[in-house]
């Protein structure tokens, strides 16, 4: 009866320690790319009338400290995708700028322009890490 007790209590030690190794987090890289996609979620959840552009420079510098932490996990593996989402990051900036000189129609339309142009860049980056992540 006690040698049952003794394998039941090693079983159940051995089965914890397989599901802690199993559920012990994502990559780091993966990390990473969900702080990104988080980042990318609030700018394209801003808005714009209410909070103003620098609720969109705010969370601008949120996505670029994402995508400098991705870019060290990842490396180069990614470095077209992460590119693009930087190019886009890149333009966002501008257009704020300007619609902050400026606050036109057209160049706050230019800022939901490059919003849209961040959303599917952050897409594309999701996709292809699928499989990594």
């Amino acid at each position: 009866m006690r040698r049952i007790a003794e394998w039941t209590v090693v079983g159940a030690m051995v089965g914890a320690v397989a599901v802690a190794g199993c559920s012990s987090g994502q990559s780091p890289v993966c990390d990473s790319l969900d702080a990104v996609q988080q980042s990318a979620a609030q700018l394209r959840n801003v808005n714009v009338s209410e909070n103003g552009l620098s609720q969109v420079r705010t969370d601008l510098s949120q996505l670029d400290a994402a995508l400098r932490q991705l870019g060290t996990e990842a490396k180069s593996q990614f470095a077209p995708q992460l590119g693009a989402v930087k190019s886009s990051a890149s333009q966002l900036s501008t257009s704020v700028a300007t619609a902050k000189e400026a606050p036109n129609a057209a160049n706050l339309a230019a800022v939901g322009g490059t919003l849209r142009a961040i959303q599917g860049s952050v897409q594309e980056l999701g996709n292809a890490m699928s499989e990594a992540c």
